[in-house]
C-alpha cells in the first residue's frame, strides 16, 4: 500500500490540497481520554468556567480501566498520573493496561474491556481503516476523541551530534530505519524526509522488528538516524554517548516543507521543542509534533462518563502535570479542538460549559463527524462484495483500499492513503 502523497504536485494539486477545507477539517481529530469512577464538584480548582454553572455530574464506576502503551513510555507514566490523582481525589481505581501495539490497545476498547485508550496516532488510521486496520476483523473505527497531551517535545528523527548530517536533504543515500508494525513511526518518518523532498527511494531503507532494536542500532552506528519523541528514553542514550545527538529541523516559515510534510501525515503540525534529549528552552528544537497519548473511546460511549472523565483530568490537572515530563501536555490550553478525529458528545459538552470550545471547533466537528459517516458506508457496500470472506490478506487490503479510495474521492474527500 502506497499513500497518494508518493504523487508529484501535478498529480494532486498542492494547493488543491491546501484549499479543500472540508479535507483540512475531515483531517484534524483529537483522540481521547478515559473513564473513572469519580464525582466531579463544579468549584473544582481551575474549572476554567468562572461564574459557569456546570451540569451535575453522574455516579460514576468505583474501578475502571484504560489500556495504554508499554511499560516505561511516556504514555504509559502520563496514564499512571492521571490513575494516581483519580485515586487521590476521587476514590476511583483506574487500572491501566499496558499495549505492545497499536491492534492491543484498541482491540480491549472495541470489546469493551476498557471504557477508555490512551493511545496515540494510530486513533487516525483506526478512524481511516487503514495499515493494520486495513483487514477484516476492523475496517473503518467510530473512534472518539475526549482529551489529549500535547507536550512540550517534539516528534522528529535524531543523528550522530558529532557526524555530517546536519539537514534532512543530508539523509540522502545514508541508512534510514523502517520498524515492521509500525506505521505511525514509519509514515512520521516518511512525513518529516518530504520536508526535505526525500522519498524512500531517496535512502538505503534499513528494517527493524521493533523500536528499541532500531535505537540500539542507532545509539552502535549502524543507521544514520532514527525517530523519536524528543523525551524517549533511548535518546538520552545517544545524548549521553560520545557522539552526542542532533535533531533534525523542519524549519516552520518553509511552507514547501510543511505541504509536502503534510501531503505524507496530516496529522503533524509545526511545534517548538523546548524538553527532549539536548533540548531546552534556551536551545528549543523546530519541528513537528501531534497529540500523544490521545485519550481515545467509541461514538457509543456514555456521554454522562466522558462528561465526568473529562471535567476529573482537566480539573485534577495540577494533581498530576508532573508524573512525566509530557503530562504538561493535558492542560486545557495545549488542547487541539481541530485535530483529525472527532470529539465524543459528552467531552464537547463539558469544553463549552468551561468556555474552550469555539464556531470553528463546531464547523470542524461537523466535517470530521461526516468523513467518520462516509468511511463507514464505504465498509458497508465493501462488505456485500460475494468474495469479501474469501479473499487473502494481500488481496483484501488492496481491494478495500481501492475501493476505499474510489469512494471517498466520490464524494469530494481526499483519501490521503492510496492504494
Amino acid at each position: 500500500m502506497r499513500h497518494g502523497f508518493g504523487v508529484t504536485a501535478s498529480t494532486m494539486g498542492c494547493c488543491a490540497y491546501l484549499a479543500s477545507l472540508r479535507y483540512w477539517v475531515g483531517l484534524m481529530v483529537a483522540v481521547i481520554l478515559a473513564g473513572s469512577t469519580l464525582s466531579v464538584s463544579a468549584d473544582a480548582p481551575e474549572a476554567s468556567g468562572a461564574g459557569v454553572s456546570l451540569p451535575p455530574t453522574p455516579e460514576l464506576p468505583r474501578s475502571m480501566a484504560w489500556s495504554a502503551y508499554n511499560l516505561g513510555t511516556t504514555g504509559y507514566n502520563q496514564a499512571v498520573g492521571i490513575a494516581k490523582m483519580m485515586k487521590d481525589r476521587h476514590r476511583v481505581t483506574l487500572r491501566v493496561i499496558p499495549g505492545k501495539n497499536d491492534v492491543s490497545r484498541l482491540l480491549p476498547l472495541r470489546v469493551n474491556r476498557v471504557q477508555f485508550s490512551a493511545n496515540g496516532v494510530a486513533t487516525y488510521f483506526a478512524q481511516e481503516g487503514v495499515f493494520q486496520f486495513a483487514s477484516k476483523r476492523w475496517g473503518p473505527m467510530p473512534v472518539r476523541v475526549v482529551m489529549m497531551s500535547v507536550g512540550l517535545s517534539n516528534q522528529a528523527i535524531a543523528v550522530a551530534g558529532d557526524g555530517p548530517v546536519q539537514t534532512i536533504a543530508d539523509l540522502k543515500g545514508r541508512r534510514v530505519p523502517w520498524v515492521f508494525g509500525a506505521p505511525a513511526l514509519n509514515i512520521s518518518t516518511e512525513a518529516i524526509m518530504a520536508c526535505g523532498g526525500l522519498t524512500w527511494e531517496d535512502v538505503e531503507r534499513v528494517e527493524f522488528p521493533g523500536y528499541s532494536a532500531m535505537w540500539n542500532a542507532m545509539i552502535d552506528g549502524q543507521i544514520d538516524t532514527a525517530y523519536a519523541t524528543t523525551v524517549s528514553g533511548p535518546t538520552r542514550r545517544l545524548e549521553a554517548s560520545p557522539q552526542g545527538i542532533r535533531w533534525l529541523t523542519m524549519p516552520h516559515e518553509d511552507k514547501a516543507c510543511w505541504e509536502r510534510a503534510h501531503a505524507v501525515a496530516p496529522y503533524l503540525e509545526p511545534h517548538i521543542a523546548t524538553r527532549g534529549a539536548a533540548i531546552t528552552e534556551s536551545a528549543p528544537h523546530e519541528g513537528g509534533t501531534y497529540p500523544y497519548p490521545v485519550l481515545t473511546t467509541l461514538k457509543d460511549q456514555d456521554s454522562a462518563l466522558v462528561y465526568a472523565i473529562t471535567a476529573a483530568i482537566h480539573q485534577g490537572y495540577d494533581d498530576y502535570k508532573e508524573a512525566d515530563p509530557g503530562s504538561v501536555g493535558w492542560a486545557l490550553d495545549r488542547q487541539r479542538f481541530q485535530w483529525v478525529v472527532p470529539f465524543h458528545p459528552g467531552a464537547i459538552e463539558y469544553f463549552k460549559a468551561v468556555g474552550a470550545w469555539s464556531p470553528l471547533a463546531d464547523a470542524h466537528q461537523v466535517a470530521l463527524v461526516e468523513r467518520q459517516e462516509t468511511l463507514a458506508e464505504a465498509w458497508r457496500l465493501f462488505a456485500q462484495r460475494p468474495d469479501f470472506d474469501e479473499m487473502d490478506k494481500p488481496a483484501f487490503e488492496d481491494a478495500w483500499m481501492r475501493h476505499r479510495s474510489e469512494y471517498l474521492e466520490g464524494r469530494g474527500l481526499n483519501p490521503v492513503w492510496r492504494q
